[in-house]
């Protein structure tokens, strides 16, 4: 196992011998950098960071959606030795205004809609919003501070009148154990949560990936996930620009967009939520393995594997067609989606993660995946099972390793519950692992409903099963009265031929009930009228449903 190497190590590297490749792009906007162009605008903001006061160490905050700027941004604050803070776009302007100061952030970073929605005299320790669409003045303190940042062209200018190149990048790389991070994932209505990583956490998840997905400048990546959230930062980003990748982004996520930026763009690799593939697979590929005749040839030695190859060509064509992965991760995926992803032989794995360990937990090549599980636990970090048989009894996941938070900011409480004694980090989750070292995940441990003779009944696991009925988009279980109950939301596009509604409810529960034992077996299906709401990586908010 190798060390981790600090993420400006690769960096340093990349600045130098991909000055002029493409490194990022707005998909259908006028918006793209190469590495070079990159290099200079941090150096901007840079000294406007120096002319405002701020010092390597003090906070600076960036909030908005996916773009360009946004990955300069938070680039700018690393570059600069700050410590970023993190902040999804999705809380209200209220929320943010809370993490802005709890986060004690000096300068906001701010996209277009979070301006709209923050108040500048709501965030009194705040030197200056910068709008990161043009790294525009929106709020400063003084006189000062706004003519710094409005002439930060000049202020380059001053300091570098032969220009800057790439023999002058030369970014810090000894201070792994520093503070670069803090994310925020919840409790704005509570204690806020910000999680603390370090650059030996970001940088071990790069290293990861590094070592096992190589990336060089000849690759593309398409980056719907979002950036605020560690897999997206992580994965789609960090470890993107570490091997000199050409990234695009999406300012207008919607899949029509979506499905036109992977075949122009042809990435080498997508991150996936469940979610999305889910969809993918009950529009384009239901349809087909399905049909009876499909259904009959589908095993056979010769036809099936002409079949197979069909399906998958047709997958890898609607990504772009130079995909040599697909991974997974985020939440459970539908076993029936999972079974002929397997049989089709496409390049995909189930990963596993969470923002306390920035996040990469688990993986496999997908050529050594096997169906269920999300991997083996990754390099430099331990797993355990808290269980008296992890094999065959379910107990929770732990870890251990450079990955791991060194805390919650400003929350002690918070810290002290989620690591155990001996220093080991309470993820939540349940699950068992194999002879082989592959994981398997049960649930979540709060979501575990406990049956009537004591069974552990994990709703996710049903579920699974209910999602994979025909008209069925997705679901939830909850317990009532001791009774399972799975709320269901029907795919508006399904063909009920007919049916009604009451009984396309029978149907799904006779076939789902066929599947699932005595002690999880669902007593009722109740129709929801609108999608479940989600939080920003898709996973299903069912904390709000009973």
């Amino acid at each position: 196992m190798t060390q981790t190497k600090h993420f400006f190590t690769y960096l340093n590297k990349v600045m130098k011998t991909n000055w002029n490749g493409p490194a990022f792009s707005d998909f259908g906007e006028n918006v793209n950098y190469t590495y070079g162009e990159v290099a200079i605008q941090l150096e901007k903001l840079r000294l406007a960071y120096v002319a405002c006061g701020v010092k390597p160490g003090d906070k600076i905050a960036f909030c908005g959606v996916n773009s360009s700027n946004w990955a300069i941004s938070y680039l700018s604050i690393l570059a600069y030795r700050a410590i970023g803070v993190s902040i999804l776009p999705d809380f209200t302007g209220e929320d943010i205004e809370k993490l802005v100061n709890h986060s004690e952030a000096k300068i906001l970073l701010a996209g277009p809609m979070v301006a709209k929605k923050v108040k500048a005299e709501k965030m009194p320790n705040l030197r200056a919003i910068i709008g990161y669409m043009d790294f525009s003045v929106i709020y400063a303190a003084d006189d000062d501070i706004r003519e710094a940042i409005a002439n930060m062209d000049k202020l380059y200018e001053e300091a570098h009148p032969n220009g800057f190149t790439a023999d002058d990048i030369n970014y810090h790389t000894d201070n792994l154990d520093e503070l670069a991070l803090i994310n925020y994932t919840s409790g704005t209505t509570s204690s806020p949560k910000g999680v603390m990583l370090t650059y030996r956490s970001l940088s071990t998840n790069v290293t990861f990936g590094v070592e096992h997905i190589p990336n060089d400048p000849s690759k593309t990546m398409v980056s719907l996930l979002p950036l605020a959230h560690m897999f997206g930062m992580a994965f789609e980003f960090l470890y993107q620009v570490a091997g000199g990748t050409h990234i695009y982004y999406i300012p207008r996520m919607a899949t029509p967009t979506l499905m036109k930026a992977f075949k122009e763009c042809k990435p080498y690799l997508i991150f996936m939520v469940p979610l999305i593939i889910e969809k993918i697979y009950q529009k384009k590929l239901r349809p087909i393995v399905r049909k009876p005749i499909v259904r009959l040839m589908w095993n056979m030695p010769i036809v099936g594997r002409i079949i197979r190859n069909k399906v998958k060509q047709g997958l890898l064509d609607a990504f772009g067609g130079k995909v040599e992965h697909l991974i997974i991760g985020g939440a459970a995926l539908n076993s029936e989606v999972e079974q002929c992803l397997k049989d089709i032989n496409f390049p995909f794995l189930v990963g596993y993660g969470m923002t306390e360990c920035g996040p990469l937990i688990s993986y496999v090549p997908w050529q050594e995946f096997k169906l269920h599980s999300c991997g083996k636990i990754v390099d430099r970090m331990d797993l355990r099972i808290d269980s008296t048989d992890p094999q065959n009894i379910v107990g929770e996941i732990q870890v251990k390793g450079e990955a791991n938070m060194i805390g919650y900011y400003k929350n002690e409480e918070a810290t002290k519950a989620v690591f155990t004694k001996d220093g080991w980090l309470r993820t939540g989750d349940l699950g068992v692992v194999d002879a082989d070292g592959y994981l398997f995940i049960r649930g979540r441990s709060k979501n575990m409903i406990l049956g009537p003779s004591g069974q552990n009944i994990y709703p996710e696991e049903i579920e699974n099963i209910v999602n994979s009925n025909e008209g069925v988009a997705e679901s939830v279980v909850v317990s009532r009265e001791g009774k399972l109950v799975a709320l269901v939301f029907p795919d508006a596009d399904y063909d009920t031929a007919g049916k009604t509604m009451d009984e396309m409810k029978k149907q799904w529960m006779q076939l789902s009930n066929n599947r699932l034992p005595q002690y999880s077996k669902i007593a009722d299906i109740e129709i929801v009228d609108k999608e479940f709401e989600k939080t920003p990586k898709k996973s299903i908010k069912r904390f709000l449903y009973s």
